[in-house]
């Protein structure tokens, strides 16, 4: 398997309850190399951006009302297929379906509060990557 990049974000949610510390230690356990971090706060603007993808969904305004609404952590992690490997450690989207042991099983409340954002293909890590980082910042 190649190594690859993926994006990780640690959401509002989870930055608001204390838990980044104990979703990077995870992402450490799992074998991840973290290429970049940095913490900030979206704007709703930037939110809308990044979610460009979803715009003509439902859930567009809640969530990037919601992605606006505190600090996030992004960073970029790099690993054997990474994409895969992140998704499987972040588990499923509704923490009620998660795998045990995976972050949002244990520390998600609920599908719109499930701590943890990871790309889900090539392409779409690659531009969620290069929204976050300059291509120094990935070196």
């Amino acid at each position: 398997m190649a190594i690859e990049r993926t994006l990780a974000i640690i959401k509002p949610d989870a930055v608001g309850r204390g838990l980044t510390g104990e979703i990077l230690s995870r992402i450490h356990k799992a074998g991840f190399q973290i290429v970049a971090i940095k913490s900030m706060r979206l704007t709703r603007k930037q939110a809308e951006g990044f979610y460009a993808v979803h715009r003509e969904r439902g859930f567009f305004g809640e969530l990037t009302e919601f992605m606006s609404s505190g600090k996030v952590v992004v960073l970029a992690l790099e690993a054997e297929g990474a994409i895969a490997k992140w998704r499987e450690t972040m588990g499923a989207t509704d923490p009620a379906k998660a795998a045990p042991g995976t972050i949002r099983r244990d520390l998600g409340t609920s599908i719109g509060n499930n701590c943890t954002h990871g790309s889900d293909a090539p392409d779409t890590a690659a531009f969620e990557l290069s929204y976050f980082f300059a291509g120094h910042e990935l070196l």
